[in-house]
């Protein structure tokens, strides 16, 4: 199983590490493909040595200009795409095939094989720009997945946070069972007998 893990600039970089580790846990093969903007969020956000630990959680990293690596053909097989974060640059880019990097190339790529390819989409407020970008992304097939916290689990840290939220996104590419905590319910429910 070979995956394509995109980093872009948006804020969020630790969903990335976190995606990677389980990506890791479900032995996929993957392959890491950073932009600039995302190396300086991912220092900024999670330290100096962020990126390196990264890049040590992946099997091979391309360069992001690199237009010519296996990953750019849909002859190489891979089971899918997560971009995470995903910046509302890199968004457009997807949504109008601008391939004009190895990114967004490659997220091109697993639209057009019908592959899975799930964006991390990280920006708030929307402008009709971004709305519209996202609905042409799903209309082609990928899924859009803003980072929202799952509240009613009741998160006692922001680390808890982005694991539910990478583990989320890991288990809509359907590479395994899943590995996000599932939804058991509220209390009420379990003590109430069906009417």
């Amino acid at each position: 199983m070979r995956v394509i893990l995109g980093v872009s600039g948006a804020s969020g970089a630790a969903l990335a590490v976190e995606a990677a580790h389980h990506l890791r846990a479900l032995g996929a093969r993957i392959d890491l493909v950073v932009s600039a903007a995302a190396e300086r969020t991912l220092a900024a956000e999670c330290g100096p040595k962020a990126l390196a630990e990264l890049t040590a959680l992946c099997d091979l990293r391309h360069d992001l200009r690199d237009v010519g690596a296996v990953i750019a053909s849909g002859s190489t097989p891979v089971s899918g795409m997560l971009v995470a974060p995903c910046s509302m640059r890199s968004l457009a880019a997807i949504a109008l095939g601008l391939d004009d990097n190895l990114l967004t190339r490659a997220a091109g790529v697993q639209l057009k094989e019908r592959r899975p390819l799930v964006l991390l989409a990280r920006e708030a407020p929307l402008t009709l720009a971004h709305l519209r970008n996202m609905t042409a992304v799903t209309e082609m097939g990928g899924i859009v997945m803003p980072p929202v916290p799952a509240f009613y689990m009741r998160p006692e840290t922001t680390a808890e946070i982005v694991q539910q939220i990478a583990a989320r996104a890991v288990d809509l590419m359907r590479l395994g069972p899943p590995v996000a905590q599932a939804w058991a319910g509220d209390a009420h429910e379990e003590t109430t007998s069906p009417a």
